[in-house]
């Protein structure tokens, strides 16, 4: 192997085990802000609502942009007005927006785990059948328990679920940072 090439391979894995580092810190982040999601879920889906809301809030005033800048209708001008507002609302007001979250979560839930239930049984002779009702069953029963406990731990079940799903991210981070830091340094050793 030329001199150029080693140089080159060098630099490469030296930016594999710089980066992994970093992945492996972002990941330990993420992870942090799961179990903090988890330990304060009200605190997590209060936070998730305004967030929705900041975010309808630049998509409506982004809208009308659009509809002013184009000549597009009357119609395009009071769904952007309209998002505004509704997003207004739900910074202004995080408590009624995060119950209406919590509603649509149990609504989803609900009819996705139906369609999964169907679609076990559309599959049923192909092998792991089984997972997919599983996961109908989990998602439906998931659906209905935070229907009947509402509001009382539906406002709580997002916090949860989103201080879980950062969890399961940060930990996949940390593992792909680990792995690749191994492969960088396996790869260094062979050579």
């Amino acid at each position: 192997m030329s001199q150029e090439m080693q140089k080159i391979e060098t630099q490469f894995l030296a930016e594999i085990r710089k980066n992994s580092g970093m992945t492996m810190v972002m990941g330990i982040i993420v992870i942090l802000m799961g179990l903090f999601a988890m330990g304060s879920p009200f605190i997590a889906g209060l936070s998730l609502a305004m967030m929705v809301g900041v975010m309808l809030i630049v998509g409506g005033i982004a809208q009308l942009v659009f509809a002013i800048k184009t000549g597009k209708g009357i119609l395009t001008i009071i769904l952007g007005i309209l998002t505004v507002i509704i997003g207004a609302y739900m910074v202004s007001n995080p408590g009624v927006a995060l119950a209406s979250l919590t509603i649509f979560l149990a609504a989803y839930l609900i009819i996705s785990g139906i369609f999964e239930i169907l679609f076990a049984f559309q599959i049923r002779p192909v092998e792991g059948w089984g997972w997919t009702l599983f996961s109908g069953v989990v998602s439906f029963l998931l659906g209905i328990m935070i229907w009947n406990q509402f509001p009382v731990s539906g406002a709580l079940a997002i916090g949860i679920l989103i201080g879980i799903r950062l969890f399961f991210s940060g930990w996949s981070l940390l593992m792909f940072g680990l792995v690749a830091r191994g492969a960088a340094k396996d790869l260094s050793e062979n050579n």
